[in-house]
């Protein structure tokens, strides 16, 4: 599982020109999920995504402070593309994970980071919709994460 993270002054979803989700400080993070994904990763992910220190402390000292030390929102998009491979020019996708099992572990992370932290400083877009993500980077910051690869993973490559 991946997660592209961006500290944000605010961000917010629309799909067809309706607003899905909104926040204020915190936050804006693309979810990928591999065909290879479990629960585990999302388990990962979602502490992760709650502890990670982009923020600065009342002192002004840089990556002090996790979203949940400052009680922050996370605005969350499933983002398939994010495990894309390029086959000349265009790009495949084979490596994300498909449809409904793709949406109920996307879902479960978000549950997890509810249930970790508040559920209701945790927003996010519409599963599968074309999505307009508008946001204002704070920084800029952008941060890649991924769940540790597994053994057999690893050993089939």
């Amino acid at each position: 599982m991946k997660a592209l993270i961006q500290r944000v002054t605010s961000a917010k979803v629309t799909v067809n020109d309706e607003l899905v989700s909104n926040i204020g400080r915190g936050l804006c993070v693309l979810i990928g999920i591999s065909q290879n994904d479990t629960k585990e990763d999302a388990n990962y992910m979602a502490r992760k995504l709650l502890s990670i220190r982009l923020f600065d402390d009342d002192a002004g000292k840089r990556w002090q402070k996790s979203v949940k030390d400052l009680q922050y929102e996370l605005l969350c998009i499933s983002q398939f593309t994010l495990y894309n491979r390029l086959k000349g020019n265009k790009p495949d996708f084979h490596l994300a994970m498909q449809g409904a099992d793709a949406s109920n572990l996307y879902n479960f992370v978000l549950q997890q980071l509810g249930d970790q932290y508040s559920a209701d400083k945790i927003k996010d877009g519409k599963f599968g919709a074309m999505m307009q993500v508008h946001i204002q980077n704070d920084g800029p910051v952008t941060i890649e994460i991924e769940s540790p690869k597994k053994e057999n993973e690893n050993a089939s490559k």
